[in-house]
């Protein structure tokens, strides 16, 4: 559980795609209707609107047409204001009955002469219009009241020899009409909007099943995933991106049946590695009871091995609490401006009488003072485990070689030994927990297989970096890069 929580950590943070894929279908299915409906609402405002307006234009010519006959007509009639002969009104009842509207005839004192409604005859009849017909204005006066739905056209009546304005023809004509017409149109098109709406529902829909049916195998395999199964492979689509996507989580998957991997064999090795020296101590000690008046030179020797054996132990569990500490995203950085000259010379101090036990040759080559922000302890101690394990893993009568350098961003230590080397298809594995590429000889050398995992995550603390360069039989380089300046 605790290896497969461990790499969900991972997949938890791939799970906001599944509620991203869930919204994408609704979205595209939405931006698809939009394109499909919104040119068709402008088009069909636009239509109507401008058929409105033609009808409106040519209603309007067409009453002008008509009225300026009849004006042209009653301006023969010299003497209008003495009434209309019964052929003008029959006209004036023709124009009124066709439109459907209302024909006043007024004569030069504003009276009214005729009126198709008899509602003002004989009445007076001023208005800003006819007032202008009579002061000269020749052209025919239009007014629309779009509240009211009706046009009023004022027509001077000019008699043609004196070329004097005798009379006005007001025409008020409702354009009910045309507004009627113009709603059946409308009404009519909202029927053509629903079919539309159905035909381009069902292409959004083909649209989304078309483009969400790759995604939606991106989600049944972060299912499985997330279900603990980390064979779960995704199958590359035919869009650019999601190739990429796909790509780029399979390469995650990858990376975490690595982590998961190394995680059991993480727990195995603890189990083991804790069990051993367990063992050795209760076998020991089931040997010492088990015979009665034990001599005191085994007795002595029994508990030396006792004693050796709580020391292994006791470097495991130290090992193991320094993993933890340093695995803490919370971990203190005691960090302080040091000579990094003096700290490596310190630690050289400590290793070379191991060395000299083998005739160990160890070199320290410094090719200028450099100073650097560090936390001392920690990192001494990865330091340490470096240089340590050359010695360890070395041949005798060999050599190990410490170099140190620096540029104006960062400072370097590099490690050779002229060791056992370690195979290259294991230089990736070497920094994993309890990792060791030769398992007998790591113990006889008293090996946790746990100081290149704290050395590395030292040197991470650091925002650091460290790399592995090695032949087997030909020794090891190892290359730490560390900042000058520690960025928090």
């Amino acid at each position: 559980m605790f290896i497969r929580n461990g790499a969900l950590v991972i997949i938890s943070k791939v799970k906001k795609i599944k509620k991203v894929i869930k919204s994408i279908g609704f979205q595209i299915f939405c931006i698809t209707l939009l394109i499909g409906l919104i040119p068709l609402f402008i088009m069909k405002s636009i239509i109507s609107g401008s058929y409105e307006t033609r009808m409106m234009e040519k209603m309007k010519m067409d009453l002008k047409y008509a009225g300026g006959i009849l004006a042209n007509q009653l301006g023969n009639n010299i003497y209008i204001e003495d009434g209309l002969t019964e052929k003008n009104i029959a006209e004036i009842e023709q124009i009124g009955d066709l439109y459907n509207g209302r024909m006043i005839v007024l004569n030069d004192s504003f009276k009214v002469i005729y009126d198709t409604y008899m509602a003002d005859l004989n009445k007076y009849s001023i208005s800003n219009e006819v007032f202008e017909c009579f002061q000269g204005k020749k052209e025919t006066a239009v007014y629309h009241n779009k509240s009211k739905n009706f046009l009023e056209l004022t027509i001077p009546i000019v008699n043609n020899s004196e070329n004097k304005t005798i009379g006005v023809i007001v025409m008020t004509v409702p354009t009910s009409s045309i507004t009627t017409l113009v709603k059946e149109i409308k009404e009519r098109f909202i029927i053509l909007d629903f079919v539309t709406i159905i035909i381009v529902a069902c292409i959004a829909y083909g649209v989304v099943v078309f483009i969400t049916k790759p995604l939606k195998k991106v989600k049944e395999s972060i299912d499985k995933i997330k279900d603990g199964n980390l064979n779960a492979q995704i199958e590359q689509g035919s869009f650019t991106e999601l190739v990429q996507i796909t790509d780029s989580f399979n390469g995650v998957l990858k990376q975490l049946k690595i982590l998961d991997q190394s995680r059991q064999e993480f727990v195995s090795n603890v189990s083991h590695e804790l069990k051993t020296p367990i063992t050795s101590i209760r076998v020991l000690a089931d040997s010492l009871l088990s015979q009665e008046d034990v001599p005191v030179e085994l007795y002595r020797e029994f508990m030396a091995d006792i004693s050796e054996e709580i020391d292994r132990e006791t470097t495991i569990i130290n090992d193991l609490l320094s993993l933890v500490k340093l695995d803490k995203t919370a971990t203190e950085m005691n960090v302080e401006a040091s000579s990094i000259n003096d700290l490596i010379e310190m630690i050289l101090k400590r290793l070379r009488p191991i060395a000299r036990e083998r005739n160990i040759e160890v070199i320290f080559e410094s090719f200028r003072p450099v100073v650097g922000e560090v936390d001392k302890t920690k990192f001494s101690l990865a330091l340490t485990n470096l240089i340590e394990n050359a010695i360890k893993y070395n041949k005798d009568n060999g050599w190990v070689k410490v170099s140190l350098d620096a540029d104006h961003k960062y400072f370097y230590v590099i490690v050779s030994d002229s060791g056992v080397g370690i195979p290259e298809d294991a230089t990736d594995q070497v920094f994993e927990r309890f990792y060791r590429v030769d398992k007998a000889r790591s113990r006889e050398t008293g090996g946790t297989g746990l100081g290149l995992a704290i050395t590395k995550s030292v040197i991470v603390l650091h925002h650091g970096a460290i790399r592995l360069s090695s032949r087997l039989g030909e020794g090891s380089t190892f290359t730490v890069r560390i900042p000058l300046k520690y960025l928090p």
